[in-house]
Order: structure tokens, then sequence, then C-alpha cells
């Protein structure tokens, strides 16, 4: 579990690409000072294992299912990404609770300076569309943001100076391609009222249902 807020900006030193899957190694210093093995920390968003580490690297294996489904596999040597060790019990919620299991992959359609902030137009499909909502939650790379305002396919986030000058939504330019992360209550909410767009309408909590059932007069 995350909370969103980048600890700090590594580099990818290296990468061994296998037939379907990656082997990274990335520099840090901060989320290195009290790593071990087995030791989760995301990268770009995406929740990685710790499977070698010294003490200004570390190395996790991407799987076959998540070369798939993130932009890590676009990353190239010298990239940067952004780093956040896993939430310890008593810390300050800063973000918002992240998961780092990435639900689409976005694409930066836009980034216009106004005034002390930059915004940034986002491009995502329905798999994540669903769950945004004005003034809601978004994990972009693994960053917490809040959603400005959105269309059908896409949503812009608002970067003050230090979110742009210290992660890599603010980095990265039109074009790039990054990780979302939609909030995980909306997914629970969903799931719980059988909202999913395949669902039966037999299958949804309806007005009429919590009236029938005395949760609702």
């Amino acid at each position: 579990m995350f909370t969103g807020l980048v600890e700090e900006l590594g580099k990818v030193k290296q990468i061994a690409r296998g037939a379907k899957s990656v082997r990274l190694t990335v520099s840090g210093s901060k989320v290195l000072t009290d790593v071990k093995l087995g030791d989760s920390i995301a990268v770009n968003g995406t929740c990685l294992t710790v499977v070698d580490f010294s003490s200004d690297w570390f190395t996790a294996d991407v799987m076959p299912e998540t070369v798939d489904r993130t932009a890590l596999a676009e990353l190239k040597t010298g990239d940067t990404v952004n780093l956040e060790r896993t939430l310890r019990v008593g810390d300050r919620l800063g973000g918002h609770i992240v998961s780092g299991h990435i639900d689409g992959v976005g694409l930066i359609l836009t980034k216009e300076q106004n005034d002390n902030a930059v915004i940034v137009k986002i491009g995502a499909g329905p798999e994540v569309m669903r769950y945004i909502i004005n003034k809601g939650s978004i994990a972009i790379d693994g960053t917490s943001l809040t959603v400005v305002d959105s269309g059908p396919d896409w949503f812009t986030v608002s970067l003050i100076p230090h979110t742009s000058a210290l992660t890599t939504v603010g980095l990265k330019p039109a074009g790039k391609q990054v990780n979302l992360e939609a909030d995980i209550i909306g997914k629970y909410v969903e799931k719980l009222l059988g909202l999913k767009p395949d669902s039966k309408p037999s299958d949804r909590i309806t007005l009429g249902f919590l009236e029938q059932h005395g949760f609702a007069l």
C-alpha cells in the first residue's frame, strides 16, 4: 500500500529483457535506506518486489502481465522514474490510498501553463474513465493528484511547481505514456453496487431495491 507521495526520482540503470518479461535495475537513495529483499517499491506507480539491491540501486522483476498492462514496457536506460516505499502503519496519509496495481495506460495530450500551475490533459480508456470524477483522486505514474476536469476519454490535473519539478508527470512531455490507477474506493463501490458495464440490471442495487428492503423511504 502506498500514498502517492513520490519520495524521490530514480534512474533506470539497466534493462534486461526476456521473451515477455523485464528485469529492471533502478538507482535510488532515500528508498534504499531501510530496504530488505522482498520489500515493495512503487516504480512509476507500479508495485514491484526488490530481488537484489546495494546502497544506491535495486533490481526488480517485471512479469509479462505487468509489462502488458503498464507503461514500464517503454522504459529505456537513463529514463527517470518515480519511487515510493510502502506506507508504514502510523504514517500520515498525505495523498490517497494507492495499491500500486495499474488500471490502464494513459497518454499526455497537452501541458499548459496557468500562472504557477501546469494543467496536464491525459487521454485514457474506459477502464479508467469510469472511475474519474471531478475533484476525485487519481494516481498518475504513482503520483497522487486531484482531477480538475474531465470528458468522455480525457481528464485534467493541475501541478504545483514542486510536483512539476519532482515527479515524472511534470517532466514528461506531451505524447508520453503514463501509468494510471483509479481510486480503489470507487472500484469497491462499483463492485458492491453491481455497477460494472457488463452487469445485469437484476444484479444492481436500485432505489426500488433499497425501498423494498427498508433502506430508503
